[in-house]
């Protein structure tokens, strides 16, 4: 495909559609990202970092993913948190929470992951799903922390699901 477009013509962009556009062609039906934050959890430490959304997170810059985990005998496991917030009438709260795993070596600048994992994640979050599966104990407990540190009320106001699931 040749993305060469003659002088004086104006190159074609995605559109960037959401909730208030009335856009109706290319891009209608997409979907909305406004309220879904990605949690990095790197050494039982949890922060948030909006550049995981384009993986471009700190962890991630300069590092040249495989789908091979052979490819990365001497990485860590880090993992990228999908976290969707429900607005409701009543209020807000932590609606969907994934976990997606990935493994870097930074010494190496090499990692791993499955793209299609994170993507997939990423769909049930905003679906207002739990899945926190292979998350240890230390993992789940920073990521409560900081879900109850950024937004005391949220964490109250989300599903008993969610709680049992970062309590185990």
């Amino acid at each position: 495909m040749d993305n060469n477009q003659p002088e004086g013509k104006k190159p074609m962009a995605l559109n960037i559609v959401n909730a208030k556009s009335k856009h109706k062609g290319f891009g209608a039906g997409s979907i909305d990202l406004n309220n879904v934050s990605p949690v990095i959890i790197d050494g039982g430490e949890a922060v948030i970092d909006i550049g995981a959304m384009h993986a471009k997170s700190k962890v991630e810059k300069g590092i040249k993913f495989s789908p091979n985990s052979e490819d990365v005998p001497n990485g860590r496991q880090v993992w990228v948190v999908w976290v969707a917030v429900d607005r409701t009438p009543e209020g807000q709260s932590y609606g969907g929470v994934t976990a997606c795993e990935m493994w870097i070596d930074t010494e190496a600048r090499r990692g791993w992951k499955i793209l299609a994992d994170h993507v997939n994640k990423l769909d049930s979050a905003l679906k207002r799903r739990v899945i926190l599966e292979g998350l240890g104990a230390a993992d789940k407990a920073a990521l409560k922390a900081l879900l109850i540190a950024h937004n005391a009320e949220w964490w109250d106001a989300s599903a008993a699901e969610l709680k049992a699931a970062l309590s185990e």
